[in-house]
């Protein structure tokens, strides 16, 4: 017997437990499932436990439109965050939906049933695992972009020789005590600006580590304007206010960042040299070869890494690793970094949607040949969508339009009789990348995803664009029947028998 759902959310983070509010309050009727590969919801944000974790996006914007952020931070620390989570989805009702330990690990569309089947791998011991198949009308993938199984480490030459302890923040031991100990941070980006200056309130010393500089702008952790809205206000809508806000101020400093990019150097660099007062190192170690937002932009919070530095207790070093010893870390200039603990801040494996293998009426869906329409739907995988959200602004910004484009969809399908659908394709469409950045992790493994294309609705611009974009966009024009190519086309003759919503919670 095989469980069926109208609709099953790969994923429990932010952009899954999201979606499951969306879909629990805007089509109640509709029976889901979340399916989570780890053994607790929170994904980025249980997974990563390394010391001083945040977010690098302000919580009135990464948190729902539908759920105030209450807490006192502005900037939040992973606790506070998962306290967040735990409670939207304890509000949502999700505590009965969501089947953790339990991956999707593929996905196979049958046009003669109009359903996806699901091969589930679920945890059931320490080394076992057991398969199973579940079955779903619509299948939303919330797993965003990070493979949670590997991490990106270069090859170190000598790494073998080296008798002090090698960790990597996605991988953070529970056990390790630094106190006291020598510390290199191998990296230059939001995870090793983060892990520097709380490392450094119990290490002996932190030597932060970078092959080139990073574009950096100091933000405090709390935001004044926030206390005062929420003295004045209800809390909704203090909480709408200040989400307005800082729509439109990280929306104007991107647009003025690509627009203005040596006005935006000016004031970075400047910014930076009136926190850390010293012009010298500010050149040799803010200040980037490329222009800002080429790359995403790492937040200083409350200039902590500009004060431990100011301090003595981190050291800023440019240059390249060439090889480890056993005692530390000889740099191409020569320069010995003794070191006790080495840790290898150096990137992100990217993976699409989960690293779900998809099928489409027996063949097998190649991503990179496909386009995104809405940010979300994919050309020629029907009754799909992804939760994907921005790269230039709070992830949840666009995750939760997704989200909404998706129950815009489900009303479609119900209101033209269950048919599936896909978006129309146009023939003239250009591609334009998945990612628009130069950053490292999305150049090894942007080649792999769906590509954008060139106008609306196959792009993705700013939040504000893209609301406008998803209101004005009609889906009668923009989606069609799903006709199959496949190996089912021979059985079309019972294509279009789906299972409605008054089918649900059945086994079938």
């Amino acid at each position: 017997m095989t469980e069926h759902f109208d609709v099953v959310i790969v994923g429990a983070g932010l952009s899954g437990i999201g979606a499951a509010c969306r879909l629990g309050r805007e089509l109640p009727d509709k029976t889901f499932a979340v399916f989570e590969a780890r053994p607790c919801l929170g994904g980025t944000w249980s997974l990563f436990t390394y010391p001083g974790v945040r977010s690098d996006s302000d919580m009135f914007t990464l948190s729902y439109p539908f759920k105030p952020w209450r807490g006192a931070d502005a900037i939040a620390g992973r606790q506070a965050i998962l306290h967040y989570l735990e409670e939207a989805a304890a509000e949502g009702g999700l505590d009965g939906r969501i089947r953790y330990n339990s991956r999707v690990v593929e996905a196979s569309w049958d046009s003669a049933r109009s359903r996806w089947s699901l091969t589930v791998e679920q945890r059931v011991g320490p080394d076992e695992v057991a398969r199973s198949t579940v079955t779903c009308a619509f299948l939303y993938a919330c797993a965003g972009y990070y493979d949670y199984e590997r991490a990106y480490t270069p090859e170190f030459e000598g790494i073998e020789s080296f008798t002090g302890t090698v960790v990597h923040p996605q991988f953070w031991p529970e056990e390790l005590d630094y106190t006291g100990r020598r510390v290199v941070i191998i990296g230059s980006g939001a995870t090793a600006i983060t892990l520097a200056p709380s490392m450094a309130e119990h290490a002996e010393h932190v030597t932060m580590l970078q092959r080139s500089p990073t574009w950096v702008f100091p933000i405090p952790r709390r935001d004044v304007a926030a206390d005062w809205a929420r003295a004045v206000l209800p809390p909704l809508a203090a909480h709408r206010l200040m989400r307005a806000k800082n729509i439109a101020f990280t929306g104007s400093l991107y647009w003025f960042c690509r627009r203005y990019p040596r006005a935006a150097r000016s004031l970075l660099t400047g910014l930076v040299t009136r926190s850390l007062q010293d012009r010298d190192a500010v050149a040799e170690h803010f200040t980037p070869t490329y222009a800002p937002w080429d790359q995403r932009l790492c937040a200083v919070v409350d200039e902590d890494l500009f004060t431990a530095i100011r301090h003595g207790t981190v050291t800023m070093v440019t240059d390249h690793v060439d090889r480890f010893l056993p005692a530390g870390i000889r740099l191409r200039s020569g320069r010995v970094l003794e070191a006790d603990i080495v840790v290898t801040a150096t990137g992100l494996q990217m993976q699409v949607f989960g690293g779900i293998d998809f099928v489409v009426d027996g063949r097998p869906v190649t991503m990179s040949d496909e386009f995104l329409w809405q940010g979300t739907m994919v050309t020629g995988v029907p009754n799909f969508a992804a939760g994907i959200g921005y790269a230039n602004a709070s992830w949840t910004l666009r995750a939760d339009l997704n989200a909404r484009v998706m129950c815009r969809v489900l009303r479609h399908i119900d209101r033209n009789g269950q048919v599936p659908v896909v978006p129309r394709r146009e023939e003239t469409l250009a591609a334009r990348p998945f990612l628009d950045l130069s950053s490292g992790y999305i150049r090894r493994s942007v080649d792999r995803f769906p590509r954008h294309g060139d106008r609306d609705p196959w792009q993705t611009r700013n939040y504000v664009r893209d609301a406008l974009t998803l209101r004005r966009t009609s889906l009668r024009g923009s989606l069609a029947p799903f006709r199959s190519t496949g190996a089912s086309r021979r059985r079309e003759g019972t294509a279009g028998q789906n299972v409605s919503s008054a089918d649900r919670t059945r086994l079938v």
